[in-house]
């Protein structure tokens, strides 16, 4: 079995977005329309008031579902954070400040892989991972742009 070292893993993303940061809150503390937005997120249904089941899918040919609880929000300070289970484990952040005329999105990951066969492989195709996170990050970004009316040819 793989040392569980490697099969943990931690992203950061930052983003901008050409929309007032009230807005991208908006969008961004209702996971259940994420899948109308950002393709690799395929379900997501509510369990509960504060928890629901994910099942999301990049370019490699496996799924990762994950069941999902409201960590911290506070609409104030731009922050999201959700707990994950499942076949990751561990905690997602989204922090949303004000950047010129739209907003600073920052995404934070530290999961740890859960699924046996992905974290049997986790060593040896860890930079393929890290590859199809970067893929499915790059797709979110463009589809909360595109699902708030942004159209910018910034990167």
């Amino acid at each position: 079995m793989t040392d569980g070292r490697w099969s943990r893993y931690r992203f950061n993303d930052d983003w901008w977005v050409g929309a007032p940061p009230g807005a991208v809150y908006a969008v961004l503390e209702r996971p259940e329309d994420y899948p109308r937005w950002w393709r690799e997120i395929r379900h997501v249904v509510r369990t509960g008031p504060d928890t629901g089941l994910a099942r999301f899918r990049s370019f490699l040919p496996f799924s990762l579902r994950v069941g999902v609880r409201a960590g911290r929000r506070d609409p104030a300070a731009g922050l999201i954070e959700v707990l994950l289970s499942g076949d990751l484990d561990g905690w997602v952040r989204w922090t949303i400040s004000p950047s010129g005329t739209g907003s600073a999105v920052r995404y934070e990951q530290d999961t740890a892989l859960r699924k046996p066969l992905l974290r049997h492989l986790s060593l040896p195709a860890r930079p393929v991972f890290a590859a199809n996170h970067a893929l499915m990050m790059r797709s979110g970004r463009r589809g909360l742009r595109a699902w708030l009316g942004v159209h910018l040819d910034d990167g």
